[in-house]
């Protein structure tokens, strides 16, 4: 008998979280812009409602009383500070009050990014106690919505702060790097982070379970790099040339996962290099 509702906004990430999940006890609904029909075997039941047209999205809702949790993933359809207030502020706010019974909702995770901490020059490890500052619209926007969560839910609201995700369908960076269309940052003061898509789903399901959890956590892999030994190391992956090196202002900074793997998670791809190999050979013809 299935126990709990699950209602999730977003794409791929969310349809890769709710196949984590068992499915004897969760029944997975899900909500997209355009309508979409079932196919055989799915376990998620879409509705057609938008999060930019908030009076569709309590008709969609209507009959969908049992709603216990909530993962809330969407994707802005464009990169400007209107496009992200409507996905992530306003998109949660129209959501939270379209619920037909919100009193029900246990848990809600918002995924955002670490997007919410500008570049760090120190290159000291960046953790859920570092003081968020970001350092454009993206960052804001997102802090908006952590702050509404846990003023709307609070205590039953967790906010996951992914770093970049790469997996089947997400290379555009080693494809990149193998037509020779990249280059990378010269000098000290850039990183990158990584995490498998598959590992982040894994992590919005452990953290939709997981009782009693922190107000937030960041979703990262084990390894941090130099963004020009990654791009290096890719390139030789792919088989392209040495990327070029630019002068640009510092970028990224280093994240630990040390909390996220405190509460339970484990990264099947702890080192993204190991992944991306992976995910190039998959991709072989």
């Amino acid at each position: 008998m299935k126990t709990n509702t699950l209602l999730l906004v977003g794409g791929d990430l969310c349809a890769r979280t709710a196949t984590a999940l068992d499915p004897q006890a969760w029944a997975c609904i899900g909500l997209r812009r355009r309508a979409m029909g079932a196919s055989p075997g799915a376990r998620i039941r879409w509705l057609q409602a938008d999060l930019g047209a908030p009076d569709t999205l309590a008709p969609a809702l209507a009959a969908f009383s049992t709603i216990t949790h909530i993962l809330y993933a969407p994707a802005p359809d464009a990169r400007t500070p209107e496009a992200y207030a409507r996905a992530y502020p306003l998109g949660l706010r129209a959501l939270l009050g379209a619920l037909p019974d919100p009193g029900r909702v246990q848990r809600c995770v918002l995924v955002d990014s670490s997007a919410v901490w500008g570049p760090d020059t120190a290159g000291s490890l960046v953790d859920e106690d570092t003081p968020p500052a970001p350092a454009d619209f993206r960052g804001a926007a997102m802090l908006e919505a952590e702050t509404l969560l846990h003023a709307r839910l609070p205590g039953r609201g967790t906010a996951l702060r992914l770093s970049g995700l790469y997996g089947p369908g997400r290379l555009r960076l080693p494809e990149g790097l193998r037509a020779g269309k990249i280059t990378a940052p010269d000098g000290t003061g850039h990183w990158a982070n990584r995490i498998h898509i598959d590992d982040a789903a894994r992590a919005c399901a452990h953290l939709l379970g997981l009782a009693d959890p922190l107000p937030c956590y960041i979703g990262t892999d084990d390894r941090p790099m130099p963004t020009a030994a990654l791009y290096d190391a890719l390139a030789r992956m792919a088989g392209g040339p040495p990327p070029a090196r630019t002068s640009r202002p510092p970028s990224g900074k280093r994240l630990s996962n040390a909390r996220l793997r405190a509460s339970g998670w484990t990264p099947a791809w702890p080192d993204m290099l190991d992944g991306y190999e992976a995910c190039l050979v998959s991709s072989l013809p």
